[in-house]
């Protein structure tokens, strides 16, 4: 998979892309004008179990997005490192007031 640039290209796209990637969003990132080369990048991307297709009910576009098989395979496939999540710091307990 990581020698073929259009199924990284397209997977680093839908990964960084926070609502996921529309069909037409997709076939604008190939850059090649062909709808087959979108359709084969799609079906081998969510074959693989590293993207899934989410239909909007009230009218806008379907949206590709990142499962977790394919955030975890993304640094294996892109070759950079996977960024770690923040950890939030522990809640401060409140200020007891001094009795004498």
């Amino acid at each position: 998979m990581a020698e073929s640039h259009l199924l990284v290209r397209a997977l680093t796209a839908i990964a960084k892309s926070k609502e996921g990637l529309s069909n037409a969003e997709v076939d604008d990132l190939t850059s090649d004008s062909s709808n087959w080369m979108t359709l084969w990048v799609v079906r081998q991307l969510i074959s693989l179990g590293f993207i899934e297709y989410k239909v909007d009910y009230f009218g806008g576009p379907g949206r590709y997005t990142l499962t977790e098989t394919g955030r975890s395979a993304l640094p294996a496939v892109t070759g950079q490192p996977q960024p770690k999540a923040s950890v939030p710091a522990p809640p401060v307990p409140p200020a007891t007031p001094k009795t004498a």
